[in-house]
């Protein structure tokens, strides 16, 4: 996973507007926000897109996993500033239909909280290796936190996307 370094919060930071170019699920948008907005607040409240969940704020839980550039990242500690020109993918961008039913076969979504980041995680890994071993799998997870399953159905759900799989999805 990528690590984003964490904003320290008694660090200032300029609230100057600025135009911030950024394509999100695959669409361009063009924002007048303040760069120092949190790339979670700005899915969330300019664009809607709620399926990106804000949990602990400090990066730990993985609610609010998104790809950017193509790479996981909490987007809690990203800044709309550091997004400018680059390409965001969020939950609702996600066409892994294959990967959602075998959460739900599995038994990994439990209150569903956390499902987004999870799987914003597993297509992250599977799209750049289609057939991870249960170690890879693991390991890129770990950045997610679920406090009512576990981790066994939602490791086992990526190995039924894997096993399942007669060829590499998008």
């Amino acid at each position: 996973m990528t690590k984003v370094k964490k904003i320290n919060k008694n660090t200032s930071v300029p609230s100057v507007s600025s135009v911030v170019n950024i394509i999100v699920n695959g669409i361009a948008r063009v924002s007048k926000a303040s760069p120092s907005t949190r790339l979670l607040d700005y899915l969330r409240s300019e664009l809607k897109l709620t399926g990106t969940k804000e949990g602990c704020g400090e990066g730990e839980c993985g609610a609010c996993m998104v790809l950017l550039d193509g790479k996981p990242v909490n987007s809690c500690l990203v800044l709309l500033g550091q997004c400018d020109g680059r390409e965001v993918t969020t939950i609702e961008g996600i066409n892994a239909n294959e990967l959602f039913k075998s959460f739900e076969e599995t038994g990994a979504v439990q209150c569903g909280f956390c499902t987004p980041g999870f799987v914003v995680s597993a297509y992250a890994l599977l799209k750049h290796n289609p057939h991870p071993t249960v170690a890879e799998i693991k390991e890129a997870l770990s950045g997610n936190l679920c406090r009512c399953t576990g981790y066994k159905k939602i490791v086992e759900a990526v190995e039924k996307v894997t096993s399942d799989r007669v060829s590499t999805w998008q």
